[in-house]
């Protein structure tokens, strides 16, 4: 049948076939494990558990070396639903932890640096939860090697991202004070609103940052950060107790949405 089409087009469809037949054949290896970890997060020991997690493991690096022959948007795509089918699990993550998180992401920001929406996730998650904010940076790092202040549209995100991670959980405020500035610069390109308030907001805490780095209200503009960018409602609720814990309030204004006071001291 393929003998009918020209040589080179039969090329690109055997490439194409092998192609899906490739990310079909790691799919059928791994859903039914990640099923297999969620519907058995109530009965299965920790040490059970722990195993398959360990299998999971070996999957996620047998997928970092698959070659993907053109389709490394799908394949990014496909991971990032499975890792939200892992983090979405509670019952199976108090018993296993978040490990995993940034080995999903290493994968993901490997096949496609432009998915900004995974950046979100990956703060969150191997950060705040995996309590891995090195490898969480480091991918960060990777992916803006291939990012431009329009290429994805508003990446400055993910700026934004590295400053709370560098802030929050690596201490490391001349680092952070760099990404926020960052943040602004590429914010400033765009004329709409969302996108001025993050400039403006950036370059505040870049200026907190820099005046002191132990910045009471540079760690609470960071919390802030991680509120309104909040997945989940657990996030939200670290963010609101972390922020009350350096001095500053929350609150809900009549439109319904969150305000944030920031501590009377620095």
């Amino acid at each position: 049948m393929l003998s009918r089409f020209p040589q080179n087009l039969r090329q690109s469809l055997v490439v194409s076939i092998v192609a899906l037949l490739s990310v079909t054949a790691v799919g059928v290896l791994q859903v039914p494990q990640l099923n297999y970890l969620r519907n058995k997060a109530k009965s299965a020991s920790s040490e059970a558990l722990q195993r398959e997690v360990d299998s999971e493991k070996v999957r996620l690096d047998l997928l970092r070396k698959l070659p993907a022959f053109g389709f490394d948007n799908l394949l990014a795509d496909w991971v990032f639903l499975n890792f939200l089918q892992y983090f979405g699990d509670d019952e199976a993550r108090q018993l296993t932890g978040y490990r995993l998180s940034p080995d999903y992401f290493e994968v993901i920001i490997d096949r496609e640096p432009r998915f900004l929406d995974a950046y979100y996730y990956l703060a969150t998650s191997a950060s705040l939860y995996a309590g891995m904010p090195e490898r969480s940076v480091a991918l960060m790092e990777k992916g803006l090697k291939s990012l431009s202040p329009q290429v994805p549209p508003n990446s400055y995100y993910i700026w934004r991202q590295k400053g709370i991670d560098e802030l929050l959980f690596l201490g490391n405020a001349q680092a952070a004070r760099q990404s926020f500035e960052k943040a602004a610069e590429w914010a400033s390109v765009y004329s709409d609103e969302r996108s001025k308030q993050v400039a403006a907001l950036s370059s505040k805490t870049a200026k907190f940052i820099a005046r002191n780095p132990k910045s009471k209200n540079g760690q609470v503009s960071a919390w802030s950060m991680v509120l309104t960018t909040a997945t989940d409602a657990r996030t939200q609720k670290i963010a609101v107790e972390r922020i009350e814990a350096l001095g500053g309030k929350v609150f809900v204004t009549q439109e319904g949405t969150l305000k944030v006071e920031p501590p009377k001291e620095d």
